[in-house]
């Protein structure tokens, strides 16, 4: 909250309103409904989402009723009060075997719940609100929450050797720069509705990423590569999921880091660079 908070400061002329779940229950449609009828806002970010890819191929029930349910309440609501709702969505729409980037006109055919049920928060969007902006991000991290940056430096305290899978492959984003692009978008006042992709720059594996973190992070753990069979999980991820930003290039005038670049600010953020 502290970065997105820092980087709204960047644009005074607009007045932001941050919501969680202590102050907004997203799952009651007259909780929703109330607090937009007395909160009018032009534009709506949904960040919210059940994103824990694992847990969602047994929690399906709550896996769709943040990832779809809650959407379709605040495409409702945001249509019914002439709202922009700017919506994030996930890679993992995509089934992973096509070896070049992927743009947003592809086919979508998801290998998890988690999957699924952001693609059908998708469809909910496009359904239910007429101006909306659906923006697709992958491996997104942080210096704050839990994703994959943290997960390794937590377990570089505790373990001398890693195995991390290199036969899946898609871009690290760092989170301030999908913001700076949401934000972008916002200020365009565009009217070119529709999917877009965001990630940073480059192409990586899981296993080359953990090994960019260990060098610029000076880890002392052994990082190894294995293949996604050595290390099965409930849920199916694509193979390759990197993702074409042309489109978001081309109409917001765009300029992306490269992932690298994502990690060595993140670094300086986590007060280690």
């Amino acid at each position: 909250m502290a970065t997105v908070l820092k980087l709204a400061r960047q644009y005074s002329e607009h007045s932001f309103s941050f919501i969680d779940r202590s102050t907004l229950d997203l799952t009651s449609f007259d909780q929703v409904k109330s607090y937009l009828e007395n909160n009018p806002f032009d534009y709506i970010v949904n960040c919210a989402a059940f994103t824990a890819v694992d847990l969602a191929e047994e929690q399906m029930g709550l896996a769709y009723k943040v990832n779809e349910e809650v959407v379709e309440i605040l495409a409702h609501e945001a249509n019914r009060q002439d709202a922009t709702l700017i919506h994030i969505s996930t890679d993992f729409v995509f089934p992973g075997n096509l070896n070049r980037p992927l743009s947003e006109s592809d086919p979508t055919a998801p290998l998890s719940v988690y999957g699924k049920s952001k693609l059908a928060g998708e469809k909910a969007v496009k359904t239910h609100c007429q101006k909306h902006f659906v923006i697709r991000t992958s491996w997104l991290y942080s210096a704050l929450g839990k994703n994959f940056l943290k997960t390794i430096l937590r377990l570089s305290e505790t373990k001398d050797k890693l195995g991390i899978v290199y036969d899946q492959v898609g871009t690290p984003t760092y989170a301030p720069d999908l913001a700076e692009a949401i934000l972008t978008v916002v200020e365009s006042d565009s009217q070119a509705y529709g999917i877009y992709h965001f990630s940073n720059e480059g192409v990586c594996s899981w296993y080359d990423f953990a090994v960019e973190i260990k060098h610029q992070f000076n880890l002392k753990m052994e990082i190894s590569p294995i293949l996604t069979e050595e290390y099965p999980l409930p849920a199916n991820r694509p193979d390759y999921s990197v993702m074409s930003k042309n489109k978001l290039k081309k109409e917001f005038g765009v300029s992306i880091p490269h992932w690298r670049e994502g990690l060595v600010r993140c670094h300086k953020a986590l007060g280690n660079g």
